[in-house]
């Protein structure tokens, strides 16, 4: 997976935070995310949970999100949908962002452990967003254990992918703990007041604007195309096949069925935290012939084989998915930059050093794909379905797997919010109709894996997260040893 790009100073992270998610439409991609949402179970929710070293100071922490919302305007700004869906999704100032709706803080009982902190985030994650308001949300959590605290940080998948979101967060997390007095503080973006019918008719008149330097683009782009077919047909022609046998490959469903264990669905959502070194990690993959992601893979579907024969069901392969990563350095921040690759993952195979290398290969085959972005081509065509039939053909492309599975390089050195250390950073993703989700950030030295239960699919989730473990250790058993 490609590292997104992270500011090497804070003066740095403060220059380069205006210009974070600055598109002011949403993608056909972005769009198609945000539409599905008509189907409860297709929410997109983005949850980050990190644990602090000590509570932050309140007064500071509030300072420091309004700071932030200022510096990157995307916090302020809410969605306007067109009439009738006749034109995409565009981002606009909320004209009533009020910070105390979206910052609050709680206290949770005692004994505050990482178990009530979980409780609280999957509550946090169900509930769906204000559509009417700025799509992020954040909870401060005092009353931890030995004077720890946590920070929930819930944001839309249509503002960012998880690369986008690591961005995001080197811009506004802060490389020391104290205050930081010089930095900038802009004036807040000016409230504009868009309302459907008006953000039609802006889309209208760019679009009538930008016709004649389209119409001149499309020509030159024939014409080179013309041009290269007339010097090697043959290797046209070569690479449009090539093409379109890729096309059936990404679109296809996994050659998997589901497993039988798993095919209960329901709204019900359940966290659970896993972690390791990422040295170790990394040390394990490559003594297998991998990566650091072959050999996450490679943990979870071991966990999933152990599971399955607790219950007596024996599977050689399921259903999965994974985001491969179309993020360049020369890309804007924010905003989706990645595609969906699907396989029939080798959950039956018991030995975790082959597992690693099946996975690997396909990952390398998923890269080298020609058609590897196929939903982003046919975003644009897609949006033009009446909204029903969009979920419903989205349901299906995600409904049918019974693992999605991510991996994010995350911030490499230490990082503080208002004061306070974050020494743990647990991503979880949404669960658009799948069994399970789970999403890997390094932080610093560590691997913090994030899973996402539907409780329908994993009945037990507590015996799901032992063979998690289980797999884990199987897995970095692998590295050599670096014992004296």
């Amino acid at each position: 997976m490609a590292r997104a790009r992270l500011p090497e100073t804070n003066e740095e992270a403060w220059e380069a935070a205006g210009a974070w998610g600055t598109s002011g439409e949403m993608s056909p991609f972005e769009a198609l995310m945000w539409r599905a949402e008509s189907d409860p179970r297709l929410r997109a929710p983005m949850t980050l949970v990190d644990l602090l070293d000590e509570a932050p100071d309140w007064d500071r922490l509030v300072a420091a999100h309004d700071w932030g919302t200022r510096l990157v305007p995307r916090a302020r700004q809410r969605v306007v949908d067109p009439p009738l869906h006749l034109g995409a999704p565009v981002w606009a100032i909320d004209p009533d962002f009020d910070l105390h709706y979206h910052l609050r803080r709680a206290r949770i009982p005692p004994p505050g452990t990482l178990a009530q902190v979980l409780e609280i985030a999957e509550k946090t994650a169900m509930t769906p967003f204000d559509r009417a308001r700025p799509l992020w949300e954040a909870l401060l959590l005092e009353g931890l254990e030995e004077g720890r605290a946590a920070y929930i940080f819930k944001i839309h998948h249509s503002v960012t992918d998880g690369l986008g979101g690591v961005q995001l967060l080197s811009l506004l997390h802060s490389r020391h703990r104290e205050p930081s007095p010089h930095k900038p503080l802009p004036e807040p973006p000016p409230p504009g007041r868009i309302s459907p019918l008006s953000a039609l008719g802006d889309q209208v008149r760019r679009r009538l604007l930008g016709a004649p330097r389209d119409a001149g683009n499309l020509v030159g782009s024939g014409v080179a195309a013309l041009s290269r077919i007339a010097a090697e047909p043959a290797d046209a022609v070569g690479g449009a096949v090539r093409f379109g046998r890729s096309l059936q490959r990404v679109l296809a469903p996994p050659p998997a069925p589901p497993s039988p264990l798993l095919r209960n669905r329901s709204l019900s959502w359940r966290f659970g935290a896993l972690e390791c070194g990422v040295d170790a990690l990394r040390a394990a993959g490559k003594a297998a012939g991998g990566t650091l992601g072959d050999a996450y893979i490679a943990v979870l579907l071991g966990g999933f084989r152990r599971y399955h024969e607790h219950f007596g069901v024996s599977i050689d392969e399921m259903p999965m998915a994974m985001p491969i990563s179309l993020r360049q350095n020369d890309h804007p921040m924010g905003g989706n930059r990645f595609a969906g690759a699907r396989l029939a993952a080798p959950v039956g195979e018991a030995d975790p050093a082959e597992r690693i290398r099946l996975v690997h290969d396909f990952v390398l085959g998923a890269r080298a794909e020609p058609a590897a972005d196929a939903l982003g081509l046919i975003a644009p065509a897609l949006n033009l379905v009446p909204t029903p039939l969009i979920t419903r053909w989205y349901a299906a492309q995600t409904g049918g797997l019974d693992l999605q599975a991510s991996n994010v390089p995350g911030i490499p050195y230490p990082v503080y919010i208002a004061g306070a250390r974050i020494e743990r950073m647990y991503p979880f993703g949404p669960l658009p109709g799948c069994a399970v989700m789970a999403a890997l950030v390094s932080h610093v030295d560590t691997c913090c894996i994030g899973v996402n239960c539907d409780a329908a699919a994993i009945t037990d989730v507590d015996l799901f997260l032992d063979c998690l473990g289980e797999g884990l250790a199987e897995v970095l058993a692998l590295a050599p040893s670096t014992g004296g």
